[in-house]
């Protein structure tokens, strides 16, 4: 099978209303790793993880995978900071994204079983996912998003709501997707967790990326004085 990557974006560019919210933005990504996107409240961290998902319209520039957009999309999964659940038992949340996929109910219950027991919730299969606390809600939105078995994964601050415990369990269950092959792209603001998780970081500021860099470079040796003030906890406009 033919890889998605690598994702290329030339001159990328969104504007709202006349202002500048992203770009231009050349960036090149290959198919390995965990990316983290950091950077201050309003710099475009989201909007640039819209854009390379396909779900940002473009005021100029490019966003090229390796085929084309249509077939592409059918291979990516995002995760939200707050995640919207089915009113429907946690069963039948990750049954859902399967049953799009036209995966039959006999081919889809094993693997649905799989996941509820991945992210803790034995017991639980019937249980309505709204009623789920905030930890357990984004673990079931993270096996949503990778029942499907995708190539690529988004996360916009996934755990900005969560507690240090749900946090963790969490990010053990990131650590075991990249090991398996998924590419992981995320946005944080939290630079403990971009250190343990980051094999490259990306730093966006007004809309632009300022500093880029393997891990641990990126957070040891930053090129830009911007990126250094951010990482000693200043503020950076």
């Amino acid at each position: 099978m033919s890889s998605l990557f690598p994702l290329r974006l030339r001159d990328a560019q969104v504007r709202r209303r006349g202002k500048t919210i992203l770009g231009p933005v050349d960036l090149e990504l290959d198919g390995q790793g965990l990316t983290i996107i950091v950077g201050p409240n309003g710099s475009g961290k989201t909007t640039l993880l819209r854009v390379m998902h396909g779900v940002e319209r473009l005021s100029g520039g490019t966003v090229d995978w390796s085929m084309d957009e249509d077939r592409a999309r059918e291979r990516q999964a995002y995760v939200f900071q707050s995640p919207i659940m089915l009113r429907r038992s946690v069963a039948d949340n990750l049954h859902y994204p399967l049953r799009l996929s036209g995966v039959s109910r006999r081919e889809a219950e094993p693997r649905v079983a799989d996941w509820i027991k991945r992210i803790g919730l034995d017991g639980h299969a019937q249980a309505p996912a709204t009623r789920l606390s905030g930890g357990e809600r984004q673990k079931l939105a993270l096996a949503r998003a990778l029942i499907r078995q995708p190539e690529v994964l988004f996360l916009d601050e996934p755990c900005a709501n969560l507690d240090g415990r749900a946090t963790r369990e969490f990010e053990t269950l990131l650590l075991a997707t990249r090991d398996s092959g998924t590419r992981i792209v995320m946005a944080t603001h939290d630079l403990g967790q971009a250190k343990r998780l980051a094999s490259d970081a990306l730093f966006i500021l007004s809309g632009r990326i300022h500093d880029s860099a393997a891990a641990p470079a990126f957070f040891d040796a930053p090129k830009t004085p911007e990126l250094a003030s951010f990482l000693r906890g200043d503020i950076v406009e």
